[in-house]
């Protein structure tokens, strides 16, 4: 340690000191070490271009990992290939080596990337035409995104090697536009799209359908390209990365990449109240340990699973390090910031001028943003996959490093914490989509109309699309004209289609505080909970309220305030079955898949205290109710099982039991905790019996409920195993819930209902 400062000069002294404090110490449930991994390489290729070696050499790279070495033969031999290896091992060699070879073999070929986020896109830019400059050679590389010049956009068109944009700019703007792009298509011979796992659940189904617009056009061209993909590490990367891309593809797993010593913590936050289960809040406790990170001078990120959370938190750090620090010193990251501001952030990370960044998942993924040595996530990512992704942006140069996963109170962190096994051994999650989804799939029909009419027997992935452009012929969308289907509508179809959402419309923040001025967006099923009037709006750690919310316009407008609360909002929620698509009777329940209709009402907000988080106040909420029609599946109890308990015990076995299974849910699923909810009836509408519904928060689903309808058995025993090994007497927080929801005998109500069920469970 320098005497000077007192802090410490290396990350092997700042774990020292960690392990060396009894007061963090008592809260750390298991230290998981994974020793630093050498390397393993192989020899450059035989047949790679002397230009190409050269100027890997001229880097400093003069052997390759062997899993860019695989790729690269994988693609010699004209497979389409999946690489999947972790953070920050080189994955972009994987795509780069075999693209700019081919380009460099014959000038005239193309190749597109297609990355899931701009600032990736232009990390990448960087990359390639840092290595053309080494090498000398003219390859064209450039970023074609919203913010690209109207200017520059015709000489990319006509002279760009190498494309590089988001899926979004291709399904809006280069597809529906493929006449001004001939050149591309053409002579298109790579197709690179990298973090495929983030093409997952609604984002991933309409990907796949932009795909399938776009190999349609190639054909249309003459062109026939190979696709390049790379992924973190998921369950399912062969089979995901077929189903996105309708093809069969060579898997490239073997990890051949160094790395530092990773020294991941399983921290759980003191309990303050034994009796109910309360623990201290992981808000407070992330804060403590970012701020001893930060104060050591230690570069750390941090990830929260909500804006909200992310804005609290940013708001803590800045006070905390401010006299040391200095608050610009301490940023957030998150969707609904401007362009320009995440630019300026990522810089500032990586030129070291920013200390500690407090984000959302979006710094997820490999955006160059430095040497970062520590990570402390605020509660579980909700997926494997995501835990590993966030902890990787620590340690990225082959160094030693350390993350803190702070657990909070809901069952999934406790899970998580106290069995440490499940998240180090256990392989990451699946990644879903649902291509085929009938909402999303008409949408894309519609798009791919506009580029090119449909022939007779043309099939778009694996539907036969005859009723579907009947529908829209019969809706004056389409016209047919003997066996083709031309395109007849006044409007631009892909304008109507987000990608991010089986829903569109966002709402625009507008800041009225010094003349009107756009501040972010919030989508549309976040709206009513984060946007309502007289909320409190965070952005970068600055306080809005909301004095009008014009739901027609979609516009909040808010004005900068300067209070000690934040607000958080409840929803109502009333679910009705439309129609059953699958079913399986067992002892006491009878578990169902199908469609449903979802009613969802904002109805009151609490006002709560910065720092202690109590209740200080409450409000109405005057919003429309939303409705959603999407898939669901749902457990129900028979008669039998129903007459042992009162209506009233019942509710509280099926609010606890539903607490427990809403977060459970997630460790089986690569999606966000908010992708799947939870509902619980007494007294269902459609039966009259108790019930407990799950279902997809997309319209139409997309694959969710479906998958935990298969894992059934699974959920309901890790569900008992949960509740019965939670040390709380009588329910808490971290299994069936507090017991204001669930009563003095809720978890035992809960494990009666499980028990009965004995046979099934197991």
């Amino acid at each position: 340690m320098n005497r000077l400062t007192g802090k410490v000069s290396s990350m092997n002294e700042l774990i020292e000191l960690v392990r060396s404090t009894p007061e963090l110490m008592k809260q750390v449930t298991y230290w998981h070490t994974i020793p630093a991994r050498d390397g393993r390489y192989e020899d450059f290729p035989g047949g790679l271009n002397e230009q190409l070696r050269e100027a890997l050499i001229t880097r400093g790279v003069r052997q390759l990992y062997i899993h860019q070495a695989q790729a690269f033969r994988e693609v010699a031999a004209g497979r389409h290939v999946v690489a999947v290896t972790p953070t920050a091992s080189g994955k972009t060699l994987c795509y780069n080596l075999p693209v700019l070879q081919g380009i460099l073999r014959d000038d005239s070929a193309r190749a597109l990337y297609l990355f899931p986020t701009k600032a990736l896109a232009q990390d990448q830019v960087a990359e390639l035409q840092e290595l053309a400059t080494v090498m000398g050679a003219d390859i064209k590389t450039h970023t074609y995104d919203g913010d690209t010049p109207p200017t520059v956009r015709t000489a990319i068109r006509n002279a760009g090697h190498i494309v590089v944009t988001n899926p979004d700019m291709l399904h809006a703007a280069i597809l529906p536009h493929h006449t001004k792009w001939v050149k591309l298509f053409e002579n298109i011979k790579y197709i690179v799209i990298d973090e495929v796992h983030t093409y997952r659940g609604v984002f991933g189904s309409h990907v796949a359908n932009v795909i399938r617009r776009l190999k349609r056009i190639c054909r249309f061209y003459g062109s026939n390209p190979q696709f390049i993909c790379a992924s973190a590490t998921i369950d399912n990367p062969r089979e995901h990365t077929e189903r996105l891309i309708g093809e069969q593809v060579a898997l490239v797993n073997e990890n051949g990449s160094p790395a530092g010593e990773k020294h991941f913590v399983f921290y759980n936050p003191p309990v303050v109240n034994e009796q109910l289960g309360i623990r201290k809040s992981s808000v407070l406790e992330t804060r403590k340990l970012a701020g001893l990170l930060l104060k050591q001078g230690i570069q750390t990120i941090v990830f929260a699973r909500s804006r909200v959370r992310v804005e609290i938190l940013l708001t803590y750090l800045q006070e905390l390090v401010a006299h040391e620090l200095g608050t610009k010193s301490i940023r957030g990251y998150r969707g609904g910031y401007l362009p320009k501001l995440r630019r300026e952030i990522e810089r500032g990370l990586r030129n070291g001028e920013i200390r500690g960044v407090v984000s959302t998942n979006a710094l997820e993924l490999g955006i160059d943003i430095g040497q970062l040595q520590a990570c402390v996530l605020n509660g579980y990512p909700g997926s494997i996959a995501s835990t590993w992704q966030q902890s990787g942006r620590a340690g990225r140069r082959q160094e030693s490093s350390i993350t803190f996963l702070v657990a909070s109170s809901n069952p999934l962190d406790q899970y998580v914490i106290q069995h440490p096994d499940f998240f180090i051994d256990k392989a990451p999650e699946r990644a879903l989509i649902e291509p085929d989804n009938l909402i999303i799939l008409v949408d894309h029909v519609k798009c791919a109309a506009y580029e090119l009419p449909f022939e007779e027997h043309e099939t778009f992935g694996g539907e036969s699309l005859h009723d579907i452009l009947e529908f829209l012929t019969d809706e004056r969308i389409l016209h047919r004209v003997k066996t083709r289907w031309h395109w007849m509508d006044q409007s631009f179809p892909a304008h109507d289609v987000s990608l991010r959402s089986a829903a569109q419309e966002n709402y625009i923040i507008i800041d009225m505080t010094g003349g009107a001025k756009v501040l972010g967006e919030v989508d549309r099923f976040s709206a009513p909970t984060l946007i309502h009037e007289e909320a409190i709006y965070l952005h970068e750690g600055v306080q809005y309220q909301v004095e009008k919310l014009d739901y027609e316009e979609k516009k909040a407008y808010v004005r900068e305030v300067d209070v000690d609360y934040f607000t958080d909002a409840n929803l109502a929620v009333q679910l009705k079955v439309l129609h059953v698509m699958r079913e399986d009777r067992q002892q006491g329940l009878t578990r169902q898949y199908g469609e449903v209709t979802v009613n969802a009402k904002a109805t009151i907000f609490k006002k709560l205290k910065l720092h202690t988080h109590e209740n200080i106040g409450s409000g109405p909420i005057h919003l429309p109710e939303e409705e959603l029609h999407t898939s669901s599946y749902w457990i129900t109890f028979d008669e039998e099982t129903a007459s042992q308990m009162t209506t009233n015990d019942m509710q509280f076995a099926l609010l606890g039991l539903s607490n427990v299974l809403v977060h459970i849910a997630p460790l089986y699923l690569m999606c966000d905790p908010q992708d799947v909810r939870v509902v619980a009836q007494v007294k269902a509408v459609h039966n009259k019996q108790p019930t407990i519904f799950f279902y997809d928060r997309y319209p139409g689903g997309v694959g969710l409920s479906e998958r935990l309808y298969e894992l059934h058995g699974q959920l309901l025993a890790e569900a008992s195993r949960l509740i019965g090994s939670c040390g709380c007497l009588s329910g808490c927080p971290a299994c069936v819930g507090p017991i204001e929801e669930v009563g003095l005998t809720g978890k035992k109500l809960a494990l009666n209902l499980l028990a009965k069920l004995e046979g099934d469970v197991r």
